[in-house]
Formats: structure tokens, sequence, C-alpha cells
């Protein structure tokens, strides 16, 4: 009978010891993520996109921060060739993706081909 005890003791210790780290570990988490969002420099930065002709009668962008070039992208990112977009709309709307993102301080602000997809970008292979 006493091993019992013990054991059920012994549990309900493990138990409360468990669910106090995983508190800590949420509150933990918790302030990882505000503290990032404290000292991102990006968040209410002055960011811009400005459209630029690209080869072959296509477009590109220019992103400026604080009216400085941070990005020069004449090309479609992610994708071979030298051709940018076919739109100057389809450029603008990669611009603002990468804009979302450098305020989200993803840098360097990557774009993949399933991003420009999910844009609703017709991606032709030249």
């Amino acid at each position: 009978m006493k091993t019992k005890n013990i054991i059920i003791i012994f549990s309900i210790f493990l138990l409360v010891c468990s669910l106090y780290l995983w508190e800590k570990r949420a509150q933990t988490k918790k302030d990882v993520i505000e503290q990032y969002e404290y000292n991102n420099p990006y968040k209410d930065a002055e960011i811009e996109a400005v459209i630029i002709p690209a080869e072959n009668g296509t477009f590109g962008y220019d992103i400026y921060m604080y009216d400085a070039v941070l990005i020069h992208q004449p090309s479609r990112p992610g994708l071979p060739g030298n051709a940018g977009f076919a739109t100057e709309e389809d450029a603008m709307k990669v611009a603002e993706l990468v804009i979302k993102k450098i305020r989200n301080s993803e840098m360097p602000p990557t774009v993949t081909i399933r991003e420009l997809q999910e844009l609703g970008l017709e991606l032709h292979l030249d």
C-alpha cells in the first residue's frame, strides 16, 4: 500500500512540475516575441517601392528606405533569366510583398516561386 501511495504522490509531483515548466516556457516564448517586436528597426521605417523599366519592355522595382536604394530588382526574383515582370501591377505586387517582409524583419526578404504563384503571377520561363 505504501508503494502505491508513493507512486501516486510522485506522479502528481511530476505532473505539477511539468505544468509549471510548460507555463514557464510559454511565458519565455512570449517575452522573446515581445522583445523581438520592440527591437524591430524596420517596423515603422520609411519604405517605398518604385517601378522601373527592365529588359524587353518588362518591369522591375526598386525598394527605397529613407530615400536610399535598399533593393534594385530589375528581374523576377527566384526565376532564371533577366526578364522583369510582364506588367507594372505584377512588379508592384512583388515589391509590396518584399516591403511586408522587410517590415517583419525578414532579411534578406527572399521571394519564392510559390509566393509569386500565390500572388497570381503567370510565370513563363523565357
